[in-house]
């Protein structure tokens, strides 16, 4: 899922790739009248909308989805903070880098994945800001330093961590 907001100008800026098991539209529930984001699925999608009352009554009654649904909340604050941080001052190469890792689950739980899903230049491009043109330029050369291979899909090599931890 891709979330993105549009410019008066037309331009598309992705905010956020959402893996499986997560929540979107959650503004409501602090009272935020006007969707800011627009969500379109990037791949094979399932959705189930909850009304805004019966997410209350749930969160209300439910005391282990509440911790849960806090949880996931607390992390999202975390990698909007990390991005505005990432946008502010780091370059694109590196902004590219990062977005590759968090897409592959590199800092999550569990072991990263290898195979990430697909992902278009033009979509890397409105996530971190350049043109499709500089991403492609950018990830031929992540390729060649073997950061990352095309073997039927995209892999991140672990390796990539180094631009990103790298000052």
């Amino acid at each position: 899922m891709k979330l993105s907001v549009l410019s008066g100008h037309g331009k598309e800026a992705v905010i956020a790739i959402l893996n499986m098991d997560t929540f979107f539209g959650e503004g409501c529930l602090a009272g935020q009248r006007v969707r800011m984001a627009s969500a379109r699925a990037i791949g094979p999608s399932a959705m189930l909308r909850i009304e805004q009352k019966e997410m209350v009554r749930v969160l209300h009654d439910q005391h282990a989805f509440s911790d849960f649904f806090i949880r996931h909340m607390r992390m999202r604050n975390i990698r909007i903070e990390a991005d505005l941080v990432d946008q502010l001052f780091n370059s694109s190469e590196k902004r590219l880098a990062r977005a590759l890792l968090l897409v592959a689950h590199y800092g999550n739980q569990g072991a990263p994945k290898t195979d990430i899903p697909k992902i278009s230049q033009e979509t890397l491009a409105e996530m971190i800001g350049p043109t499709r043109a500089r991403v492609s330029f950018f990830m031929n050369r992540s390729r060649k330093l073997d950061f990352i291979s095309y073997n039927g899909g995209l892999q991140v090599q672990s390796s990539l961590l180094g631009i990103v931890l790298h000052e």
